[in-house]
């Protein structure tokens, strides 16, 4: 390597490393100042006032129409006759019961062996035959012209093991009614033990019969479901590789 070769990836290693202490330079900052500190918590907000939150728009049937009867106390389109505490509204609260236990284990394995021979000759062509000697060698024997022989062999192993266990219960506030009754729940945790915080968040579409007279409802009912449940801290820190060694790892061909 030359040494305008050599000057070139110096520059170029020496952009990368400074474009990315700027990237980090923030986030270096705040970790200085909060070193001997435990992580804060979020403030409780509007989910709707996130600039991330949108709301859940669906194809939905028409809103029926109510037909109000004189002296009646059942009102069309009424789910139950007495009213309960379950939640319905916006800004209810309901709890989410999140118990996932899946095991997986998938084991694929193929085999294949093939063996493969040709030979082709030509002893008798139209007494042609004998006049090869004056266009091939004479060494050329015309009934052994073309041979072949091949062979191929594969093997194939995979094997997958995984295995998840959750149990939580987080209460979830209803940010959204859609027209045809179903709700959209919205659900964050936040708690902090010895400068860790752990995070639990959740969103999905439930439909109110399969809220429980607990005010309770489990985590497979909901449809479109997200949950999160990750944390930060000096643990969560330790177990990240540092910013240095992530930017070799993206940007090394080798």
């Amino acid at each position: 390597m030359s040494a305008a070769q050599t000057f070139r990836a110096v520059r170029t290693l020496t952009l990368l490393t400074l474009g990315a202490t700027m990237l980090t330079a923030c986030g270096t900052a705040d970790r200085l100042a909060n070193i001997g500190k435990a992580p804060a918590l979020s403030a409780i907000e509007d989910p709707s006032r996130n600039p991330n939150y949108q709301p859940v728009r669906l194809p939905m049937p028409e809103a029926p129409v109510v037909d109000r009867q004189a002296n009646s106390l059942w009102r069309a389109g009424s789910r139950a006759f007495f009213k309960d505490q379950r939640a319905a509204r916006v800004g209810d609260i309901l709890t989410v019961n999140i118990q996932i236990n899946d095991r997986a284990q998938l084991q694929n394995r193929t085999q294949r062996t093939r063996n493969g021979t040709d030979s082709l000759g030509i002893p008798n062509l139209f007494g042609l035959e004998a006049s090869t000697n004056n266009i091939l060698p004479n060494s050329v024997d015309p009934a052994n012209l073309i041979s072949t022989n091949g062979t191929s062999t594969s093997n194939g192993d995979g094997q997958i093991q995984r295995q998840e266990q959750i149990n939580l219960q987080v209460a979830a506030l209803i940010v959204q009614v859609l027209p045809n009754g179903n709700m959209v729940v919205q659900g964050k945790q936040e708690v902090r033990v010895n400068y860790e915080v752990r995070e639990l968040m959740l969103t999905g579409i439930i439909r109110p019969e399969d809220i429980t007279s607990a005010n309770t409802i489990s985590y497979e009912k909901i449809a479109e479901a997200r949950i999160s449940y990750g944390g930060r801290g000096n643990v969560s820190e330790l177990q990240q590789p540092r910013w240095g060694q992530q930017v070799l790892e993206v940007i090394n061909p080798f």
